[in-house]
């Protein structure tokens, strides 16, 4: 699959089937994250793959609402962005660390895998960033969740392109 039919394809996927990413299959997800662009290459970008036994403390944390979120998916990363403390640099960071997790969906969907881009809100509170192990200086750009698809969500209007760009003089 190109890159543009990977874009156009990807979907946001909420159900999923049974069997986690195996870890060559995720290693190579995690891998294309690397590669996203970055200013001065601060290499910002932060991956936790979420065991069971992570994932039981944090459905402690946060909640059974929020628990039944986090088993959608047989696979979850976590993606966060390592900030300095610059603002202009803190905010190119962020915005580098989304261009990674992208990246991760992007490959998900090249390889027929469901992927989805969610930020539990759950998981800033001292409990569960305790759990995940993150550094004061470590903001949550989004928890991934990966697996083999269970459906195939519908495809969702867009803009026009008249409406979102213009071509200055």
């Amino acid at each position: 699959m190109d890159v543009a039919d990977a874009i156009r394809t990807r979907r946001t996927h909420k159900q999923y089937g049974p069997e986690p990413v195996d870890d060559g299959t995720l290693a190579s997800l995690l891998e294309l994250a690397r590669w996203a662009p970055n200013h001065h290459l601060t290499q910002p970008t932060r991956l936790r793959v979420l065991g069971p036994a992570t994932r039981a403390e944090l459905e402690r944390a946060c909640g059974e609402k929020e628990a039944a979120k986090l088993r959608r998916a047989p696979t979850l990363v976590l993606v966060t962005a390592a900030l300095g403390g610059d603002p202009r640099t803190d905010e190119e960071d962020l915005l580098s660390a989304g261009c990674a997790t992208y990246a991760i969906l992007l490959g998900a969907t090249a390889l027929g895998l469901a992927s989805y881009w969610r930020t539990p809100a759950g998981f800033d509170e001292p409990v569960a960033r305790g759990v995940l192990g993150l550094a004061a200086d470590e903001r949550i750009v989004g928890l991934v969740h990966l697996g083999p698809r269970a459906s195939e969500p519908p495809v969702k209007e867009r803009p026009p392109l008249a409406e979102l760009a213009r071509f200055l003089p």
